[in-house]
């Protein structure tokens, strides 16, 4: 029987997800420079999968294209943290209020979380942080809100990843991460998007404490109806 080749759209969500998790994982680095013959031949590609990927991946800000430096993986420094969590803070828990509000299912944010509990290294828990803190604003019930928060998702990895690698602090945001958990599931929607905002918050503060604006960060969202 003759072999089908795999269509190119397939190749190119190949190459893409799997330079996204190497950057994510923190295999790839920042500021990393990223050859497209050499992507190719390591995944067994021509060039234009890997161009394509490259393209979208730039995109969404996790790597840059330079006329004269080419493709590299994108620094991360103070104020890039600052800009990428100042979004977060302003939509995530809000989506997570919505999400509790309406009776959302959180069993993918449970299922997130053992994951972590569970996982065998560094690149297996972050992924599963990832998915945790996705699993609790995809529900919110408005799905613009839910993209809107996709599209920093990546670049929020990218920070983290590089900020754990600086200084690990796995035990405490997983018991943030539970307490967060726990008053969704208790219908303290309030309660929770608090909890949420301020892990969100400690977390940038702590490892980019010359972030411009950090102090700001740490600042509480009103209450409802003090807004």
């Amino acid at each position: 029987m003759t072999s089908v080749p795999t269509p190119i759209p397939s190749r190119t969500q190949y190459v893409l997800e799997e330079i996204k998790r190497r950057i994510l994982t923190g295999r790839l680095t920042p500021g990393q420079a990223l050859v497209e013959t050499e992507l190719a031949a390591q995944f067994g590609v021509s060039k234009t999968p890997v161009r394509e990927a490259l393209k979208t991946l730039a995109g969404t800000g996790l790597v840059v294209m330079s006329q004269y430096k080419g493709v590299t993986v994108r620094m991360v420094d103070a104020d890039m943290a600052r800009e990428v969590y100042d979004v977060r803070l302003l939509l995530e828990p809000e989506a997570l209020r919505r999400a509790v509000r309406r009776g959302a299912s959180l069993d993918a944010a449970r299922e997130a979380l053992t994951m972590a509990d569970e996982a065998a290294d560094t690149a297996e828990r972050s992924l599963a942080n990832r998915e945790f803190h996705r699993a609790l604003y995809l529900p919110c019930g408005n799905p613009l809100l839910g993209r809107m928060l996709d599209e920093v998702r990546d670049q929020a990895a990218l920070v983290s990843a590089v900020a754990w690698a600086a200084s690990p602090s796995w035990e405490r945001e997983a018991g943030e991460h539970r307490e967060i958990l726990r008053l969704a599931l208790a219908g303290d929607a309030d309660g929770a998007a608090r909890a949420l905002h301020a892990h969100i918050a400690s977390f940038v503060h702590r490892a980019f404490p010359d972030a411009a604006g950090a102090d700001a960060l740490e600042e509480a969202p009103a209450e409802e109806g003090q807004r």
